[in-house]
């Protein structure tokens, strides 16, 4: 690597421990351009009284780095709850910083790229929750944590892609309005009797997945796991070994440790998880999140010194739709 600088070489020792933990998917010389960032937030965090929520998606250099809590939208949401801190930096897109404000009004919630959206969360809006509503009257809104804080105040109760099945079942009714993801939505149709409702909002990366990525991931890597989010088209989710939310998929390679793996969901999830299961070769099919990949160690680090891109909800929305998030949470 050279000789370097006297102060990137103590933020180096400084981080040593940290790099023994990622060094299986990060180069060294990838780590040293990293470090000073990662050095400054360990300190700004503990200046601020901060901590850092970081999504599944995340590069591992945030989640493995820098990162106090990870998870999928369900653990980063009850982690937000619980945070014992005066600040909350959401490494994820701006309905998961919202969801976070949603449950600690009181704390400062940042999210470092403002721009950082979600093709789900755009899909739909309050307005056309109302409309669902009148062209289905008494029939509950179940929305994914995937929308607007304006879109939650309109809903019943929030689920994610992990607790969905048990969720559309705790309200016991015989049919339910779930949105905004259809491919979701039919993937646990297929699951429960409760007749489901659809909207058509698709992921922009997992609609891009289909059944003959799976024959062809099979043809070339034999003896292959395949595992899909459930935000895939149904056809890729029926031709897969298992579909589960990315917390589940964690869960599933730490209990089966296959030899080889694919998952059809994120890119940066096989590095994420490789780092804590060795034994299984990943194969990666990179489909990156360009909203995910908007958050950087950089704009991290700017939003601790700067306190900058704080994320606020007017009452008359926050109230409703916390409603919503803690009925999610409180179903057991």
């Amino acid at each position: 690597m050279g000789v370097l600088p006297l102060k990137t070489a103590e933020a180096l020792r400084r981080t040593a421990s940290l790099y023994e933990r990622v060094k299986s998917v990060i180069p060294a010389m990838e780590w040293a351009a990293f470090v000073d960032d990662i050095d400054a937030i360990m300190r700004l965090k503990r200046e601020r009284n901060a901590v850092i929520l970081a999504h599944n998606y995340m590069r591992p250099e945030i989640f493995h780095g820098v990162a106090d809590f990870q998870g999928d939208s369900l653990a980063l949401a009850k982690e937000a709850a619980n945070a014992d801190a005066d600040v909350i930096v959401m490494a994820g897109v701006h309905f998961m910083a919202e969801t976070a404000k949603l449950l600690n009004p009181s704390r400062m919630v940042l999210i470092p790229d403002p721009k950082a959206g979600c093709s789900l969360a755009e899909s739909i809006t309050a307005e056309d929750v109302r409309k669902m509503r009148a062209r289905y009257p008494n029939v509950p809104v179940v929305s994914y944590v995937n929308t607007s804080a304006a879109v939650k105040a309109e809903s019943d109760i929030c689920c994610t892609s992990g607790n969905a099945k048990k969720i559309v079942e705790s309200l016991g009714s015989p049919q339910v309005i779930m949105l905004p993801d259809e491919y979701l939505a039919q993937n646990i149709s297929k699951e429960t009797q409760v007749k489901i409702i659809t909207w058509k909002g698709h992921c922009e990366v997992h609609e891009r997945f289909s059944a003959a990525d799976v024959v062809l991931f099979r043809e070339q890597n034999a003896g292959v796991t395949v595992l899909a989010h459930p935000e895939c088209p149904p056809e890729v989710v029926a031709a897969s070994d298992y579909s589960g939310s990315t917390a589940g998929m964690i869960d599933w390679i730490g209990k089966h440790r296959p030899t080889n793996a694919v998952l059809l969901t994120e890119c940066s999830m096989s590095d994420n998880i490789a780092v804590n299961n060795l034994q299984t070769s990943f194969v990666r099919p990179c489909q990156l999140c360009p909203h995910m990949k908007r958050i950087t160690l950089a704009n991290i680090r700017a939003a601790l010194e700067n306190m900058e891109h704080e994320v606020t909800i007017p009452d008359v929305l926050a109230i409703p739709a916390r409603r919503a998030v803690e009925r999610m949470i409180a179903v057991k």
